[in-house]
């Protein structure tokens, strides 16, 4: 979910936190997270709300931070200049959010608390520049892989595949799905100097979808596009089959 342009006043942004609270999906902690986004290419804000997958591992939660942002990416902003959350970020979060572009302007309020800049909450950190990458996550970016299907879904999984942010493993991958509706959600990959903190595409995707309303048994169809070697066919098999029944279709891409 996304919202237009709003005024810059700090209590107008958390006064959504409750609503972006409510979009949350856990049921395995049963805590709900909200969180607020404002995109610095066009000032619009995004929700975020946690995601977690009962039965499978936890390492596959969605946190409301990580919904928040890629919520803006695949929504074509290139930085993040406010972050509202409703409860303080995680050591995983603070990680997450150091990969950004605009990780060393962004500031971050929780609950009613002033903002800070993410080196507050995160000091001596480690990021993309230890591992000599500069731009970092949402820094628009072009793969430039080609695929011979032409359908719409595998179209839509191209174009997440050659937005995704690899730079350590160089695996890019993105994924599409529909539901019964008809709706197309789709999510790129995106990865981070600590390893652990990246998000799967699929991740991403369902995200998208839960933000925007929907149901996992809305899912019919799902398409990676990914690059050989890959990370992701496994992992997205392993999630999509905890939350749906709908057939994975896996398509590998080549340069252009």
């Amino acid at each position: 979910m996304k919202l237009g342009p709003m005024p810059n006043d700090l209590s107008d942004i958390r006064a959504l936190l409750p609503q972006a609270a409510k979009l949350a999906k856990p049921p395995i902690s049963n805590f709900f997270v909200g969180a607020v986004c404002r995109g610095t290419t066009t000032g619009t804000m995004y929700f975020g709300a946690n995601v977690e997958f009962a039965g499978e591992a936890l390492s596959f939660t969605v946190h409301a931070e990580q919904a928040a942002i890629t919520n803006a990416w695949i929504n074509g902003e290139t930085g993040i200049d406010l972050l509202a959350v409703t409860a303080a970020p995680c050591g995983y979060c603070r990680q997450f959010l150091n990969e950004l572009s605009t990780a060393a302007t962004m500031q971050i309020s929780i609950g009613d608390e002033d903002t800070h800049p993410l080196s507050y909450f995160l000091p001596q950190s480690f990021g993309p520049s230890d591992l000599g990458v500069t731009g970092g996550l949402m820094t628009p970016a072009d793969n430039k892989l080609t695929i011979t299907e032409t359908d719409d879904l595998a179209q839509a999984a191209l174009r997440a595949a050659n937005m995704s942010y690899a730079p350590y493993s160089k695996s890019f991958a993105g994924v599409a799905l529909r539901t019964s509706d008809g709706r197309t959600f789709f999510g790129p990959y995106g990865e981070n100097a600590a390893f652990n903190p990246s998000i799967s595409p699929l991740e991403v995707a369902l995200s998208a979808l839960n933000l925007a309303g929907g149901d996992w048994n809305q899912i019919e169809e799902v398409t990676l596009v990914h690059t050989e070697p890959s990370l992701h066919a496994s992992a997205t098999s392993t999630v999509l089959a905890a939350i749906s029944s709908a057939p994975l279709r896996t398509i590998t891409a080549r340069p252009a």
